[in-house]
Formats: C-alpha cells, sequence, structure tokens
C-alpha cells in the first residue's frame, strides 16, 4: 500500500471529501493547466485489436455504419450502455464516482483505470439497474481497466467506432457520470486535436506525473467523474473520456483516450494474458501502509509520506483500519535503507504476521528492497494465494523473517 498516494484517486469525483486535479497538458506546440480528471500513462494510438477474446471485446469496423446525425440522436444510441460506476475506498474511508461502457451484453464494462483504482467495492449502474461488480483486469500504465457486473445479462452494449477514422471539427458527444450525481449527462463539442501528449500530475502536491499518448482532444467540457465515459461520433463511440485541462463545462478542453487503444487493451486483459504492464484479477495484498517513490531512506519515506500535521501518536495504535487517521510512527527501526512501514490494516497478512507501525521491510523471497518502488516489484511477480518469505526489522531494531500468505487488495 501507499500511504502517500493510497486511496488518492485521479480523475474520478470523490466523496465525501470533494478534490480536484491539476493537469498540464504537453501538446505539440503548447502548455496548459487545469482540471484533471484522470491520469494514466503511455497509450499505443493503434487501430486494431489484436488480442481480442474470442468475441468477448467488440471490434471496430472498418467502416461504421452511422448511429445517428444529431447530438441527442447519438446520445439516445450509446446512453443504454453507459454505466454510472460507483466505489468505496474502505482504507481511505472514501466513496469515489465515474463511468464505464457495457462493450458485452454478459456484463463487461470498459473504464479507466483509475476509476476503480483503490477500490474495494464496485457497483454499476445501466439501464436503471445496479450490480455489483469485480475487477478482470488493469493496465494502470495505459489507464484502462476491464470490470465485470455480476449476474448480468441481455445488456445493451455501446455502438463501437473506429478512432483511426476520426477527423478534427467532428461534432463529438461526451457523456458522464458528472460529479458523481449517480446520472449521465451528455455534453456536445467537436474534436479539436488528434494524436495528443498529456502529461498528468495532482494539483494537492505530487512529486509524480504520468503520461498519456496519442489521446483525442475535443471542446466537450469535462468535469470530475465523467470519466471512463463515451465519447461519440455519428459512427459511434471513438474514445474513453480520461482528462480534462480547465474548470467547468464551458471553459474544459477533453482528452480521451481512442477506443481502438482502449478495446485493444481489454482484449487482452479478457483472453488473461498478464504482462509488465497489465494485471489480471486482484494484486496481492499485504495490508501495509507505505510511501512512494525510489528514496531508500525510510526517515526520508516518512518525511515524504505524510504532512507534518501528522505528528506522532503516543501510544501509536497497532493497526488502522483506514489512512485517515494514519500517523508519523513513534519509533523506526535503526536502518538506513528499505521500506518504511507507516503502519498496517488491522487483520491484514502483515497484522497477523505481527508487523507493526516503524518496522522496516529490508527484503521479499530473499531479494533485497530498499526503496517503495522496489517493493512494488518484488510483490507484483506474486498472486493472491500466494505465501511470500518477508523480512523485516522492527523499531526496536529486532529482525523477523515471517511466511505471509497474500491475500487479494484492491486495484493499484
Amino acid at each position: 500500500m501507499k500511504f502517500g498516494r493510497y486511496g488518492t484517486i485521479l480523475a474520478r469525483h470523490k466523496r465525501p471529501r470533494r478534490q480536484t486535479r491539476i493537469l498540464t497538458a504537453v501538446a505539440t506546440t503548447a502548455l496548459a493547466t487545469g482540471l484533471i480528471l484522470a491520469l494514466g500513462a503511455p497509450a499505443s494510438s493503434g487501430s486494431g485489436t489484436s488480442g481480442a477474446a474470442s468475441g468477448l471485446v467488440p471490434v471496430p469496423a472498418a467502416q461504421p455504419a452511422p448511429i445517428a446525425s444529431t447530438a441527442h440522436g447519438i446520445s439516445a444510441q450509446v446512453m443504454p450502455g453507459v454505466v454510472i460506476i460507483e466505489t468505496g475506498l474502505r482504507y481511505n474511508s472514501e466513496a469515489a464516482a465515474g463511468t464505464g461502457m457495457v462493450i458485452n451484453p454478459d456484463g463487461l464494462v470498459l473504464t479507466n483505470n483509475h476509476v476503480i483504482e483503490d477500490a474495494t467495492s464496485i457497483t454499476g449502474t445501466v439501464a436503471g439497474k445496479t450490480y455489483q461488480a469485480r475487477v478482470v483486469g488493469y493496465d494502470k500504465t495505459d489507464d484502462i481497466a476491464l470490470i465485470r457486473l455480476q449476474g448480468a445479462a441481455r445488456l445493451r452494449v455501446v455502438p463501437v467506432g473506429n478512432s483511426s477514422l476520426a477527423k478534427v471539427g467532428q461534432p463529438v458527444v461526451a457523456m458522464g457520470n458528472a460529479l458523481g450525481h449517480s446520472a449521465v449527462i451528455t455534453s456536445p463539442g467537436k474534436l479539436t486535436k488528434l494524436n495528443q501528449t498529456i502529461l498528468a500530475s495532482d494539483e494537492v502536491g505530487s512529486t509524480t506525473s504520468e503520461t498519456l499518448h496519442g489521446m483525442l482532444q475535443a471542446d466537450d467540457g469535462l468535469v470530475a467523474g465523467d470519466s471512463g465515459g463515451p465519447l461519440s461520433t455519428t459512427d459511434g463511440v471513438i474514445g474513453m473520456d480520461t482528462a480534462a485541462n480547465g474548470t467547468g463545462r464551458q471553459q474544459a478542453v477533453g482528452f480521451a483516450i481512442p477506443i481502438n487503444t482502449a478495446l485493444t487493451i481489454a482484449g487482452q486483459i479478457a483472453a488473461g494474458n498478464a504482462s509488465s504492464v497489465i494485471t489480471i484479477g486482484y494484486p496481492p495484498f499485504l495490508g501495509t501502509f507505505v510511501g512512494t517513490g525510489t528514496n531508500a531512506n525510510p526517515l526520508r519515506q516518512a518525511q515524504l509520506g505524510l504532512s507534518e500535521s501528522a505528528a506522532p501518536a503516543t501510544p501509536a495504535p497497532s493497526c488502522y483500519t483506514s489512512n485517515a487517521d494514519l500517523t508519523l510512527p513513534a519509533a523506526t527501526a535503526p536502518v538506513t535503507s528499505g521500506i518504511l512501514v507507516q503502519g498496517v490494516i488491522c487483520a491484514s497478512p502483515a497484522a497477523r504476521a505481527g508487523m507493526l507501525g516503524g518496522a522496516v521491510i529490508t527484503a521479499v523471497n530473499g531479494q533485497r528492497v530498499g526503496s517503495p518502488a522496489d517493493l512494488s516489484q518484488a510483490m507484483a511477480r506474486f498472486r493472491p494465494g500466494d505465501t511470500v518469505s518477508v523480512t523485516w526489522v522492527n523499531a526496536s531494531g529486532k529482525p523477523t523473517t515471517s511466511r505471509i500468505r497474500v491475500t487479494a487488495g484492491p486495484p493499484q
């Protein structure tokens, strides 16, 4: 887990704390800053869908059939397949909202990874009916996720266009769960640029940023909560709304991942093709709050992870139910390299193994780890249910190695 950003969702509408994000959009000729609706990294601008799993994921037609000629007509035909997504973030004591698109009648839904990131519960509402949802898989690098609505059948799918045929000046309609009000709102506009590269970062002091390539740009006024929704033309859905630059419907410039790119990745996920960037199902879960980044100094990780107002608690809790009350450890292990454990989640594998806040993890399966990034890479090799050997030093300096069976954790 990551206490610096664990539970921090970019580009979705969050409750009860309402946060916005700042996007820096790096286009071919300009830099701009505004409201972020999503965070991801490189997305291919390819036009095919190789890797689709035996028809589970649709393939864009070479020449899509026109579906409507007006904004109202477009929204009427796409709306039945638009999903209102609500997520619970138990370990952050928050809830969030976003949007998705039905791409298979049996309940496969395409959305952004950041919409379901850190979610401990997910529901999807489509055509007036609400379903519990499970994560099929996700690609956090390209900001793509696939979820399945449990028990769904004979759903209306969104009509799929072909993003390789998109043209500047084309009328478009964006649809989404704007501001998390549990209603699909439409916003018309036109395509203004193609193949854009944007640099996304968090307005609340994030030191990291990520890049999305090949984006479609439109003057459709996206707002928080629209992430994962369709960007449609008269030929069908050509993009997945992901980011915005500006404030409010009238000012915001929207960015969408081309639907061909999104469906290519969704096809790989549906086929179960895990890779260095694609996670199938849920990730392994230790149940620790740790920092982020590549700094190997545990004390420096503490300084980067929490604000100075998060003073050490005396006595420190033995475990936490969320990071809402997370505090700096009263003492840390006397080592100069490793991953500082800010705290552990109650009843988690780490808590059951006896790990406490202030400990520093130094090795996983005998492999030395020196930073939060190292821990993420080491844990990515495992699946829920695997037994992992974890070595840590507690705050008093005592080293411990324990075999820990990891469980399924929130998508990252």
